[in-house]
């Protein structure tokens, strides 16, 4: 989405209908990709290094903030920065929209709200099933545990 401002234009990211992010919250890094590719990996810096930093995003509502932190594990450094990398591709452009697209899934998956659990009680039913259960393995046990009776009439 592109939005007007004066005499220059400003780039946001909509994520969700409620959540945009400005184009100045993230900052890309084109680097040289690694693996096969021939002599174009060694002159072309085509791979992307995403950076967007959670902790001082003021796009980014708290509860989702928290969620997107425990999402991204490892990938958040301790500044607070959210690295994605993508080199998928062999243009700059395809794997800078590849980067892009990652984060706005991360961003979403990390909108959605987790069931809280409900905590259930075991029916009676199932309480004496357990029970009969363990006497039954209980006397099989005790069984094994005693000598064969001998008749010595």
């Amino acid at each position: 989405m592109t939005v007007a401002r004066d005499s220059y234009t400003l780039h946001m990211i909509r994520i969700t209908r409620d959540i945009t992010i400005d184009d100045s919250e993230i900052s890309e890094e084109f680097v040289r990709a690694s693996g096969p590719g021939g002599q174009n990996v060694n002159k072309v810096s085509t791979a992307v290094q995403l950076r967007f930093n959670v902790y001082a995003s003021p796009s980014l509502p708290w509860d989702v903030r928290n969620r997107l932190i425990k999402l991204a594990g490892n990938r958040i450094n301790t500044a607070g920065e959210l690295m994605i990398n993508a080199q998928r591709y062999r243009t700059q452009g395809q794997n800078r929209a590849d980067a892009r697209e990652r984060l706005v899934e991360l961003i979403l998956a990390a909108t959605h709200k987790p069931k809280p659990r409900k905590k259930t009680k075991p029916s009676k039913a199932a309480k004496k099933r357990r029970i009969e259960t363990k006497r039954k393995i209980g006397e099989n046990k005790r069984t094994r545990s005693q000598p064969p009776a001998h008749d010595d009439e």
